[in-house]
């Protein structure tokens, strides 16, 4: 009896808060192993992944250079899987460069546009390659999300206000965007205004999507992820919360999305589309 290979990974941004906490989480699942860890930070260069991690040394050192780390990883019999936890200006070359090698990517990096997600997806298609765009990874999020949906049926005004650290480089968050939009495929605009408002102040009332969805983005330190979703009608409020209070909340969503998208065949957008 022969036993499946583990799942190579190489973690893109492996020393950042979440590249750390996904090094933790692949060193402990006994199907996946960690084959290449890459990260920008000039300082940590050489030095042991686990250990930067704060976990046993796994002999996968940090370095800088993306490509040769992700020819390394096709060396493995198994399809090998990129986790990117990197930055906004960085991302889109990231996957592409990813697909183009043939290591499929399961990113968690926001702030990509409609069009970039839209010209991954072709380029995905066109080399026959799966993959995953995940805005949020924790599966409380998605259970958010799904109630929105119902509750929209029934409410036509709603704000989204999320809450991150103050080192968050975009905004808005990627999954109020994504929340947003699986409001607004339900075929309905919302909010019809009752007055003509004006902004003494740019931006007070936040910023406002389309199908008229209101959303409002808040940085300060002390904060992790958080989102609400405010539904409004007369006599009532109707409101629905998640709060993160530790990054490893993450990783069960980022071991599904690992060991699902080597079965893909195409780039999806969110993990509501892997459970």
């Amino acid at each position: 009896m022969t036993t499946q290979a583990p799942i190579p990974v190489v973690i893109n941004g492996a020393a950042g808060k979440m590249g750390r906490e996904v090094v933790k989480a692949v060193a402990a699942a006994s199907d996946m192993a960690l084959v290449g860890a890459v990260d920008r930070n000039p300082n940590l260069q050489g030095q042991d992944a686990g250990e930067v991690a704060g976990i046993e040394a796994l002999e996968v050192p940090i370095v800088n250079d993306l490509q040769a780390t992700l020819v390394m990883a096709l060396q493995e019999r198994q399809l090998p899987v990129m986790v990117d936890f990197t930055h906004p200006d960085s991302i889109y070359e990231n996957v592409r460069a990813a697909i183009a090698y043939g290591v499929r990517p399961v990113v968690g990096t926001t702030g990509l546009s409609a069009e970039q997600i839209e010209d991954l997806a072709d380029f995905a298609d066109k080399a026959s390659m799966g993959g995953a765009i995940v805005p949020n990874f924790s599966i409380g999020m998605v259970l958010l999300q799904q109630a929105a949906i119902r509750a929209s049926q029934y409410f036509d005004h709603v704000e989204i206000i999320e809450l991150h650290h103050n080192q968050k480089a975009d905004a808005p968050s990627g999954t109020a965007i994504q929340t947003a939009q699986l409001l607004e495929e339900m075929g309905k605009s919302f909010n019809p205004p009752r007055v003509t408002e004006t902004e003494k102040l740019p931006g007070a009332r936040g910023t406002r999507t389309e199908e008229g969805i209101r959303i409002h983005s808040v940085r300060l330190p002390g904060l992790i992820a958080h989102q609400e979703v405010i539904f409004g009608a007369p006599g009532e409020i109707y409101t629905l919360r998640h709060d993160t209070s530790d990054r490893a909340c993450y990783m069960p969503g980022v071991l599904l999305a690992i060991r699902k998208v080597i079965q893909l065949k195409s780039l999806i957008y969110g993990l509501e589309k892997l459970l």
